[in-house]
Order: C-alpha cells, then sequence, then structure tokens
C-alpha cells in the first residue's frame, strides 16, 4: 500500500502534441497507485533511447498525447501493490517498463509490474543503472534468445558505439565470441577498450567485404543496403537479427535466397533477461558508457543531443 509520506504529485515530462524537442514540457501530475502486482518507483534516473525522439514526432503505438515517455528507470521502491513478494518499500531497482505501452519513467515517480525490475547491483550507481535497461535487454534477447549466440562465433554488430551497439559488443564478449563493429573511426578506441575484436569505419569501407562468414549479424540501422549487405556478410546458415520493425516477411525472404535466416524483433520486460543484465553488471562485465546527463526539467536538451546520431553510449536524465 502507499505511504502517507509519498506526495500525491509529482514533476513529470509530457507533450500535448507530437513535434519536435520543445513540445516537451514539465508538468504537475497526480502520482500514480501501484496496482496489481505493481510496485510504485520513485525514479533516481532514466535513460533515453531513440525510440523516445522518435515516439515524440511521431504517432506509433502510443496513440495521441498527452503522455509522458521513457522506458528506462532506476529507482526506490516507495510502495507496493497487491500480491508483490519479489520487492519491497526502500528496495533499489531498475528494469524497463514494458514496451511500448508502459511509457512513464520521465518523472518523478512510475508504476511498473514487479517483475520487470530487479535489484540494482550495489556497484552501481543510479545513473548507470538508468543507462542499461532497455538497450541492454534489447541486445541480450538479440544475441542470446533469438540469435542462440555461442562461444567461438562470429557476431557483426552495426553502430557499435550505439546506446544498443556497445552493450552488445560487451555480451558478445561475454558469451565467447568474436567480435567485429561498424562504426566511425573516432569511436574505435572506445570500443576496443569494451573488447570488440575488429572494428570497419563503414564510412570507407564495404563491411560485406571486409567482414564475412559472421555466424551472427546484429542490424541496428535497417536500411534496405545495410540488411541487403548484412546478408552477404553471414556464412551459410547464419542468422541476422534487425531491431527494425520494417519488412520482416520480404526479408526473410532474401534470406533464405542466401541460405540465412533473418529475425525482426522488438523488445520486451523481461525478469530473466534483466538478472542476467544485472549479474553481468555486478560481475564488472556489462558497463553503460554515460555520454551525459540532464536534469528531469533540461529533458528537451538530452532529446535535442540524443538525435543527432552521433552520442557514443547513452544519455540519461537525473530526477533529484
Amino acid at each position: 500500500m502507499t505511504q502517507n509520506d509519498t506526495p500525491a504529485t509529482m514533476r513529470a515530462i509530457s507533450q500535448d502534441e507530437l513535434g519536435e524537442p520543445a513540445v516537451l514540457k514539465e508538468v504537475e501530475l497526480e502520482r500514480p497507485e501501484p496496482g496489481l502486482g505493481e510496485v510504485l518507483v520513485r525514479v533516481r534516473a532514466a535513460g533515453l533511447n531513440p525510440t523516445d525522439w522518435k515516439h515524440r514526432q511521431l504517432r506509433i503505438w502510443l496513440g495521441d498525447p498527452p503522455f509522458v515517455l521513457g522506458w528506462d528507470v532506476s529507482g526506490v521502491v516507495e510502495a507496493t501493490g497487491l500480491g508483490v513478494t519479489l520487492h519491497h518499500r526502500g528496495d533499489e531497482v531498475f528494469g524497463m517498463l514494458p514496451y511500448p505501452q508502459g511509457a512513464g519513467s520521465h518523472a518523478e515517480y512510475v508504476t511498473a509490474p514487479a517483475r520487470a525490475l530487479v535489484r540494482k547491483p550495489a556497484g552501481l550507481t543510479h545513473v548507470q543503472a538508468g543507462a542499461l535497461p532497455l538497450a541492454a535487454l534489447t541486445a541480450w534477447q538479440a544475441l542470446v534468445d533469438t540469435a542462440g549466440l555461442r562461444e567461438g562465433q562470429r557476431v557483426l554488430i552495426h553502430a557499435a558505439a550505439g546506446g544498443v551497439g556497445h552493450l552488445a559488443v560487451q555480451i558478445a564478449k561475454a558469451r565467447g565470441a568474436h567480435v567485429t563493429g561498424t562504426a566511425s573511426a573516432g569511436k574505435h578506441e572506445m570500443l576496443r577498450s569494451l573488447g570488440a575484436d575488429e572494428l570497419i569505419d563503414y564510412r570507407d569501407t564495404d563491411f560485406a567485404e571486409a567482414a564475412g562468414d559472421m555466424d551472427v549479424v546484429l542490424d541496428t540501422i535497417g536500411s534496405a543496403d545495410y540488411r541487403t549487405r548484412s546478408l552477404r556478410a553471414l556464412r551459410r546458415g547464419g542468422i541476422l537479427v534487425s531491431l527494425i520493425p520494417l519488412g520482416g516477411e520480404a526479408l526473410a525472404e532474401e534470406a533464405e535466397q542466401h541460405g540465412v535466416r533473418a529475425e525482426v524483433m522488438l523488445v520486451e520486460a523481461d525478469h530473466a533477461g534483466m538478472s542476467a543484465v544485472a549479474d553481468l553488471a555486478e560481475a564488472g562485465r556489462l558497463n553503460a558508457v554515460v555520454a551525459g546527463t540532464f536534469p528531469l526539467a533540461e529533458a528537451a536538451k538530452a532529446h535535442e543531443m540524443g538525435e543527432q546520431g552521433r552520442t557514443a553510449g547513452k544519455l540519461v536524465l537525473e530526477v533529484d
């Protein structure tokens, strides 16, 4: 049940219309109550992802505004709903709200299904933990659950310095894979420090020719050209996992012609996956590179920076 000392209202970043970052405004909303199987989390940090600025601009899956964006969350359990035994008031937790309908972490408080969250490792700050969930779960579900990446296999990761990409590099290395990444030359040093074995500057090199004979390709770009060339980079029997939910049927048919497989996936809230992410982070084998932090009130500035597409790592909102 909700504690009496919890405020009845909260600050949040909302929007009344779709559009540029300027549509994001700090507002005061009624604080939510945890329902059956839910917890109320006092948000300490919330990561941003490309899906945030895409939903800010376009009517995709959230319907029409007003709404509060944000799927990543790290914070403290403030109250629990009926039936929750996994977490208790005062627990430090992190995780991803159900995607896409569960958005709302860019606020002082948010409710979440209890099993969307796991205990935050004590060695991680809330900013570090808040940067991980959506991107790390995406990488885990793509490489481990979908591709079945095994020790000794070769994996090509596109946009390896991006939010998903730099975490995928680390997860693949933790699985014992040989990792090749595409990134501009200025980001190669960072990626080597994260464990990448080979790096390709996509601006002056055809990655399909330079890589070749891959067991797995993780496609975070989604353009027709990248998908076609990625299929050429796979050995027979290999798999391409695309994170762009478009043209899946045509992609599967093209893949079959190359003697490979292709899957299109969306990230899902996943207690087992979050537990695996937390274990890797606690062991020091998975760290989010935080490219910048912003106070909650400056969410629009964070969106402006993120959608330029040049950020290495993650951006995080800090909630005081």
